[in-house]
């Protein structure tokens, strides 16, 4: 089983965390500061919440988050096959130990298709990514 990520930036992560808790009735699975994520069991949503007051826009990217490398490395293989540019990122971000694969849409939405591997401390750390094709804003 899959489910779909959505990415926002937030302008203040306590109004957001507050306001998502109450719309999805339950509370976030990780809080750091400056980001929350909730997993979400209906809908099946990942929904991650980056503090950034400044982006230029609210979505920050676009996911799926499946359960095994194998399946993050099946989709590396068929989206290139298929004539798509991607970049493969491994390691930590977003407090996670993380394997992934990102590709942009047409018009340049990030799109990331990741496992989360283990959990990582709760050290202030620089939310960007390693690897990100087009949209160097985009963060894990």
């Amino acid at each position: 089983m899959s489910r779909v990520q959505l990415a926002l930036n937030v302008s203040d992560i306590n109004e957001a965390v507050t306001f998502y808790s109450k719309l999805f009735a339950t509370e976030p699975a990780k809080l750091r500061p400056g980001y929350a994520n909730f997993a979400i069991n209906e809908p099946p949503l990942k929904l991650v919440l980056i503090e950034n007051p400044d982006a230029a826009s609210r979505l920050n990217h676009l996911g799926v988050e499946v359960f095994s490398t194998d399946e993050v490395q099946d989709t590396q293989r068929r989206l290139s096959g298929d004539g798509l540019a991607t970049s493969e990122e491994s390691g930590t971000c977003c407090y996670a130990v993380q394997e992934k694969v990102w590709v942009d849409d047409p018009d340049g939405a990030p799109w990331e298709v990741y496992t989360v591997l283990a959990d990582a401390p709760p050290v202030v750390q620089d939310l960007g990514c390693a690897a990100v094709p087009k949209s160097a804003a985009r963060c894990c």
